[in-house]
């Protein structure tokens, strides 16, 4: 299979899903399915070939290019995973909705599209499958209507102000050097001058600074994950965000090289600790935002931008620890964070919209494959041992002590501390404690939602125990940059400094559970009682609330809340009212009368004359 067909068999399933839909939406079902396997199994096809194929048609004279590497195929493997997994957790969750077979087309648009754009070998390819990417999620964003509507709106407007820049950006370098193909600009941009350099750079970092929900470009991120369906939600946060990332390592690391980039410094300031420092800030500030949320999805939501500040931070850092740690968080974020949207999808189905943290509890019991998803990515999320979150933390953690950067290892420590506070309340709120008497009868997830369930929390615990298997991928293209080669094994990195044995800490792992195990069995027996019987203090508890400390981060969101405001939200908002206004301005003065404007003119001329005897000179 060519790299060609392989899209044509992406994007033809995306539009003729429409088809068999019309017949019977089984058959459409099938037919999605079997398109995202058919990508994923294709996809896979690759591993290890490096393909650079110029297509046999042009734009503009312009040559189209496809290639794939270690680098493309990786982020290949993971969007096709995510976007299969989640259309099969589609298959009961939008049943019996409006448009579906709309959504399945558009799910698979998007899977396509963000295919081509890690295949595409030269600017303009890329900008085109980007374009069909960003306007297929607006789209999607929108889907639910109501709140979904301004929330896409939000994204479309950044995402075209992206575009703006990614224009600019790849016509100066074409006014340059005349080619749009990544590895001519490669060999040429190395004799550029650091200003512009510099230039395509920064404009680099507002185009995938946007897509990565980088802070200060993140606001659309929290609203769109809150109002797209929870499916896509998972694909936007697991993948989508993603690009923004591939895009900040094909401009570092593949256009201008890490090299010439570590050198671009104004004075004492260098763009790459920027570009660090700006993932620090990611780190801590929307994970503890993130803490004070009571809506499930913009709780992981916020914690979608804070995790990104890991990955910006290991890549933009450079060396082969920190870049293989950020590039290996990247699929871990991916399997943690779609599992844990498509948990809180199952709980949402099943309950009927509920997402409120304050009005669960309890549904353990109910719905228990759900629950150990939850746990599963709550525990990968947090960097629990055992799980992959843990490897590439630990990879990024190294990276900043060895290199003695002790602020900048103190915000990822902060990160991971807030992070472990907001998925207790998220794990203790929607699982443990009192069950509401309105969710008693509450069925488990349909099968199709639990089998995505069981392979995510598989492949986190496969990852956090073998992490050779995705490093070794990893540490062929870091190589590949320039930078020091890793010795990757099967359970970990060895390095000069110690070694990751993963096997080892399996096993004492493994080994302080059973102890635990045997403290527990031959000590006395608890007493069963019931979920109401607690003590509180004198305190009752609530109406309809799973236990009376259902609020119990309350003191602590009094502390930190005046602090904790996104207050870029609120400057893009007041920018947006100036705009709005200065606009309404205009549409007044703009009448489309003649003696209106001749009005305009002779005021014009009488300030003119009077501030030139006003001020002569």
């Amino acid at each position: 299979m060519t790299l060609g067909l392989l899209l044509i068999v992406a994007f033809g399933g995306a539009l003729l899903v429409y088809l068999p839909g019309k017949i019977s939406s089984k058959l459409r079902d099938v037919w999605a399915v079997l398109v995202a396997l058919a990508v994923l199994l294709g996809t896979a096809t690759f591993y290890g070939k490096s393909v650079h194929d110029a297509l046999s048609y042009q734009f503009l004279g312009l040559p189209l290019v496809l290639r794939t590497n270690d680098l493309s195929w990786f982020f290949a493997i993971a969007i096709s995973g995510v976007g299969s997994f989640s259309i099969i957790f589609s298959l009961s969750y939008i049943k019996n909705r409006e448009r579906t077979d709309f959504y399945y087309s558009l799910m698979l648009l998007i899977n396509a599209s963000m295919l081509g754009i890690v295949f595409a070998g030269d600017l303009l390819s890329f900008y085109v499958f980007w374009e069909i990417m960003s306007w297929a999620t607006f789209l999607l964003i929108s889907y639910n209507r109501g709140n979904a509507l301004p929330a896409g709106m939000k994204y479309i407007v950044m995402s075209m102000t992206g575009s703006a820049a990614y224009l600019v950006a790849a016509l100066s370098l074409y006014a340059k050097y005349s080619t749009l193909t990544f590895s001519a600009i490669s060999t040429q941009i190395t004799t550029a001058s650091p200003g512009f350099t510099s230039f395509i750079l920064i404009l680099g970092f507002m185009v995938f600074g946007i897509k990565n929900a980088l802070v200060p470009f993140h606001t659309w991120l929290p609203d769109a994950h809150s109002e797209a369906p929870s499916p896509f939600s998972a694909v936007l946060s697991g993948i989508l965000i993603k690009m923004g990332t591939y895009g900040f390592i094909l401009f570092l690391y593949v256009l201008v090289g890490f090299h010439q980039f570590s050198q671009l410094a104004w004075k004492a300031v260098s763009l790459q600790s920027v570009l660090c420092w700006l993932g620090a800030i990611t780190i801590v500030i929307p994970t503890f935002i993130a803490l004070m949320q009571d809506d499930a999805k913009r709780l992981l939501a916020w914690h979608s931008i804070g995790q990104i500040g890991y990955i910006i931070l290991g890549i933009a850092y450079g060396t082969s620890l920190g870049v293989a740690g950020g590039a290996f968080h990247v699929l871990n974020h991916a399997t943690f964070k779609a599992l844990l949207f498509l948990c809180v999808g199952a709980v949402e189905y099943r309950t009927g919209g509920v997402r409120d943290l304050n009005s669960l509890g309890g549904l353990m019991r109910r719905m228990p494959i759900t629950f150990i998803g939850a746990l599963i990515g709550a525990f990968g999320i947090i960097g629990m041992p055992l799980t992959n979150g843990f490897v590439s933390k630990w990879l990024i953690y190294k990276t900043l002590i060895l290199n003695q950067d002790p602020f900048l290892a103190f915000a990822a420590l902060l990160g991971t501390w807030g992070t472990l506070l907001s998925f207790y309340k998220f794990l203790h709120n929607i699982f443990l404690g009192q069950l509401p008497e309105k969710y008693k009868d509450l069925k488990k997830a349909p099968t199709s939602m639990q089998i995505p369930i069981l392979l995510y929390s598989g492949i986190i615990v496969l990852f956090g125990v073998l992490p050779g298997i995705p490093l070794k991928i990893i540490a062929g293209f870091v190589t590949s940059f320039g930078l020091t080669p890793l010795n990757v094994n099967l359970w970990g990195i060895v390095s000069e400094t110690g070694t990751l044995n993963t096997i080892n800490l399996s096993m004492a792992v493994v080994s302080a559970f059973f102890a635990a195990w045997v403290v527990f069995a031959f000590s006395r027996r608890s007493v069963p009682t019931t979920a109401q019987d607690t003590y509180a203090a004198g305190a009752s508890i609530p109406r309809d609330k799973y236990q009376y400390s259902v609020e119990f981060y309350n003191p602590l969101y009094r502390m930190m809340g005046r602090y904790l405001r996104d207050v870029v939200d609120e400057f893009y908002g007041w920018l947006a009212r100036v705009t709005q206004m200065t606009g309404e301005i205009v549409r007044r003065l703009y009448t489309g009368d003649a003696r209106d404007y001749v009005l305009y003119i002779v005021l014009i001329v009488a300030a003119s004359i009077g501030l030139k005897i006003w001020w002569p000179t």
